[in-house]
């Protein structure tokens, strides 16, 4: 398809409408009415309607958000992009279509918006912030999960307590909306015993106590969206009396 290029478009009447001039473009003339489509782009320097000249309009960009993952409960995150205005507005769109607007919206900066959310269903959403002369920008992924963080199961404190040199068999648990994996982030487990990463199971063979010891220990729930629970737990570990004396 061919693209036809001219500097004047007239009317019936021989008066310009259209007049490309440079990098000045003039559409209609004094006293016309002028209709521009929605989703026309005008590229050129200048623009005059009507005889006036007209301002250009700069729309918000978005960048990020951080954090990405929230729970249910308010939570403020930073957006960050360019084009923010003091009085802007900020909504949460949920891939299923609602629409959550922000608790609270703090202005920071033109590259920078705290808003806080308190979204009860989780799930994934887009960012819409729109400036106060209705300029608006939405996120182009739903970048923002809305995820339930890990809940422990197993009561805090002593799972128990063995024999020195016995084998072990204690499990932690927690749930989550999505797949629990489990670590040792502080203290140590008995020698010898390990944690499951996967199970929360504790086995092994005990090794190296003499005398009783009490091993405290954090284990940390981690799920898929990266939240994470900890909780303290304690395995004492005991100790027999061998080679006793002897009376007569």
């Amino acid at each position: 398809m061919g693209i036809l290029k001219v500097n004047t478009v007239q009317d019936q009447n021989g008066n310009n409408i259209i007049n490309e001039s440079g990098n000045t473009v003039t559409v209609g003339k004094s006293g016309d009415t002028v209709t521009i489509a929605s989703g026309a782009s005008l590229t050129a320097d200048n623009l005059t309607v009507n005889g006036g000249s007209v301002t250009a309009v700069t729309f918000p960009t978005y960048t990020s958000i951080s954090p990405d993952t929230i729970t249910n409960a308010a939570t403020s995150i930073t957006i960050t992009g360019t084009g923010f205005v003091n009085g802007a507005v900020v909504d949460a769109i949920n891939t299923t279509g609602g629409i959550t607007p922000a608790d609270s919206i703090t202005f920071n900066s033109a590259t920078s918006i705290d808003a806080t959310f308190t979204l009860p269903t989780d799930g994934t959403y887009y960012i819409r912030v729109e400036n106060s002369d209705g300029l608006a920008v939405r996120s182009s992924a739903a970048d923002l999960t809305v995820s339930d963080a890990p809940t422990w199961s197993t009561a805090a404190g002593s799972l128990g307590s063995m024999a020195a040199g016995g084998s072990a068999n204690f499990t932690v648990s927690a749930t989550s909306d999505s797949t629990v994996s489990y670590s040792v982030t502080s203290g140590a487990l008995p020698g010898g015993l390990s944690l499951n990463s996967s199970t929360g199971a504790i086995t092994g063979t005990e090794s190296g106590a003499t005398a009783e010891t009490t091993y405290n220990f954090t284990v940390t729930a981690t799920d898929q969206e990266s939240q994470t629970a900890d909780r303290a737990f304690s395995i004492t570990v005991t100790v027999g009396i061998n080679n006793g004396g002897q009376f007569n």
